[in-house]
């Protein structure tokens, strides 16, 4: 063997241990931060409702109120006309019937407005979007988990273990689902 051999074959080896080396580095960097932008990704989809939500049932709450009192008013309104159709006071009958002609009117202009305006179908829609947001949550939980598994399969695996441990990558924690989760969230109005 000539002395150009015992020399660049060590040289090639040490290379290519070092060149490995850093692809294993590479990889179990790149998995963390997968696994660190999954989390990033949970948390979005936790923000969305935190936000979304209570605007949500704000706005039904809303609606439902504003339908529920031009509803009511054009019940009360209704129930004085015919009181005073009854006690045959004219006048009373006309002030009670502009008054409905004025509810009405007001409620014509609600349902002009927002045509979808009908308390089941807001609420329907507020179900949907609760049920839209939990399965978005779901889906990220989901990727999440993947992605630390992946990531913990590497650290501790040969030959990641190796370098996961000289270069301090711990194990991440999957996302587990608490105690109480069995029991469904319940929104109040």
């Amino acid at each position: 063997m000539s002395k150009v051999a015992i020399i660049l074959i060590p040289l090639v080896i040490i290379g290519v241990l070092v060149v490995g080396a850093f692809g294993i580095y590479n990889g179990l960097v790149s998995s963390q931060e997968e696994a660190k932008a999954a989390w990033a990704q949970v948390e979005n989809q936790y923000q969305r409702r935190a936000d979304l939500i209570p605007n949500l049932v704000e706005t039904v709450k809303g609606f439902a109120q504003q339908e529920k009192s031009v509803l009511e008013e054009v019940t009360r309104l209704r129930s004085q006309w015919g009181e005073a159709r009854q006690s045959g006071d004219i006048n009373k009958s006309l002030q009670a019937a502009q008054g409905l002609d004025g509810a009405l009117g007001r409620l014509m202009v609600v349902v002009e407005r927002y045509p979808e305006l009908k308390s089941n179908q807001n609420f329907m829609k507020l179900q949907d979007q609760l049920e839209g947001t939990e399965n978005r949550v779901s889906v990220e939980r989901k990727r999440f988990n993947e992605s630390v598994l992946n990531y913990n399969k590497k650290i501790r695996t040969f030959p990641g273990a190796l370098f996961a441990g000289l270069f301090g990558f711990e194990r991440m924690p999957l996302f587990e689902a608490e105690q109480d989760a069995k029991k469904a969230p319940k929104v109040k109005f």
